[in-house]
């Protein structure tokens, strides 16, 4: 297989299983309920082991760029969709410049692992 299909692969689990691991953050309730609480320990455990995947071949300030921006973008649906938060325009603007910066990372860079 691939090594960049491997790389984005780890990556996009690992972006995934923050989001879950962050949405259940929330709903752990400062720790305080064990089922949400378990999922965000489990979640951020498997989200930093794939990253650190994505680390052998990916360059750290890449990696982390891409993770935390789709993370961002992800969990601002989620805020929209199940807790039913409103973003202002600047918050949307922001993020919109959020996923040009990935896209551009990712169709223009040298850097990544391409």
């Amino acid at each position: 297989m691939n090594p960049s299909v491997i790389t984005y692969g780890a990556l996009a689990l690992a972006i995934i299983c923050e989001t879950i691991a962050t949405t259940s953050l929330k709903q752990s309730e400062q720790f305080t309920r064990l089922v949400p609480s378990l999922i965000t320990v489990f979640g951020y455990a498997c989200a930093f082991y794939l990253l650190s995947v994505t680390l052998k071949a990916m360059p750290v300030g890449i990696a982390y760029a891409i993770w935390s921006g789709a993370g961002i973008i992800l969990l601002s649906i989620i805020g929209i969709v199940i807790y039913k938060q409103r973003l202002d325009l600047s918050a949307c603007i922001g993020l919109g410049f959020i996923v040009l910066g990935i896209l551009i990372i990712n169709i223009m860079s040298k850097t990544g692992a391409h």
